[in-house]
């Protein structure tokens, strides 16, 4: 018997039972899209994820004070100042996109009819760059506002619309701070949303920071931050803020600076251990499909057992017996893992046409699919082939 051959039999076996077929091959549609579907969630989980932490700032590096020292007393000139900020951009101009401080203090400003506290925050013009402002209406600060130290701030969008009603009708209005008379030359909101976890609350203004030092009893900025050109160059700068910053403040001073790998390595592999779950789970799946393709094949066989004794009668080899029932228990395998790529490739797009997410699809993950849905037919379809590739002819012609 020539493969063709094998195959057209096993193909009218499986349309003398459709149901039976299809519900065989039903588990490894699932299996298959499962497989498929999982790796798409890791993969689009795992981008979202580092997309969220990377949209806090990319490449980030920040840097505060900590401590004075055992037994030593705190002075003003421990803090990190605007000074220290300049001087890493000189220093590291060249492995740097920008760098900028924070300097944070609190007033009242009067919203609907009563005063409230707000957080004040100054800073420069670097700032937006650094950690991805998304400015709502109206313009950031700039070189001017600092040099000329203009009383201008920025507000943000939930600022603006419990003060004035929108951000747009926030432009252009006065409001008071720490006595004087500040105009609102924009609105704005962080581009990922951290919750005030950051120096950036719900209430917060954004001032000139040569502005804001005039209204704070000590310059201090914290935290620094910085921005890196590339991610492989950022423990190697991140060192060596950590020695500028060191070197121009006194022996015993403590200063704290970080990066947002350890944030990046813990979210990549969260990622990796979802993915072996659900991955997991998926091959649980299969291995069940596998067991019911073989529970079919082997109750296939005792059926056709006379069948079986005829063909070995009239001088079919055992080898074609055998060819004969591993290629049916392939095709139930194979036609259940091919509809099940399609639906698993067919979910994610359907899902992009209505909404506007970018959902990878996996190439490796379909071909192993593939490769998966040919192993479970060939290794479940082995025991029931084997079984009636030795049956005796005999007995077999006997058989009701």
């Amino acid at each position: 018997m020539f493969l063709g051959e094998a195959v057209r039999f096993s193909a009218q076996a499986l349309r003398a039972n459709p149901i039976r077929s299809l519900l065989t091959g039903l588990g490894m549609v699932i299996g298959t899209a499962s497989v498929i579907l999982v790796v798409t969630i890791s993969l689009t989980s795992r981008d979202y994820i580092l997309e969220q932490v990377e949209g806090i700032g990319s490449n980030i590096i920040f840097a505060y004070y900590v401590s004075a020292g055992p037994a030593v007393a705190i002075a003003d000139a421990d803090y990190i100042k605007m000074t220290d900020v300049e001087a890493i951009r000189q220093d590291l101009r060249s492995d740097i996109v920008a760098a900028t401080g924070v300097m944070s203090n609190f007033d009242r400003v009067l919203i609907g009819g009563k005063e409230q506290d707000v957080k004040v925050i100054g800073t420069d013009q670097a700032y937006r760059s650094v950690r991805n402002i998304v400015i709502s209406s109206g313009r950031f600060l700039d070189e001017g506002d600092m040099t000329l130290r203009t009383k201008v701030g920025l507000l943000t969008d939930r600022l603006a619309q419990r003060m004035f009603g929108s951000q747009s009708a926030a432009l252009n209005q006065a409001i008071r701070l720490f006595g004087l008379q500040f105009t609102v030359i924009g609105t704005f909101h962080e581009k990922v949303e951290t919750f005030g976890q950051s120096e950036v609350e719900r209430d917060t203004i954004l001032v000139p920071a040569t502005v804001l030092r005039y209204f704070t009893p000590v310059e201090r900025i914290d935290p620094l931050y910085v921005q890196v050109r590339s991610a492989q160059e950022v423990e190697r700068v991140a060192a060596r803020v950590q020695e500028i910053v060191a070197a121009r403040h006194r022996a015993g001073a403590s200063y704290r600076v970080e990066t947002l790998t350890a944030i990046l390595n813990a979210a990549k592999n969260i990622s990796l251990i979802l993915s072996f779950v659900l991955i997991l789970v998926s091959a649980i799946t299969l291995l069940i499909s596998g067991i019911g393709i073989m529970n079919i094949m082997l109750v296939t066989v005792t059926e056709r057992t006379r069948e079986i004794g005829v063909r070995l009668a009239v001088g079919a080899s055992a080898t074609e017996i055998l060819l004969q029932f591993l290629v049916e228990a392939m095709m139930v395998s194979l036609s259940g893992g091919i509809l099940g790529i399609l639906v698993g490739v067919a979910i994610p797009l359907s899902v992009q046409l209505f909404a506007d997410i970018r959902i990878p699809i996996s190439p490796v993950a379909i071909v192993v699919a593939f490769g998966v849905s040919c192993m479970v037919g060939l290794i479940f379809g082995i025991l029931p082939a084997n079984r009636a590739a030795h049956l005796s002819p005999t007995e077999a012609l006997r058989y009701e």
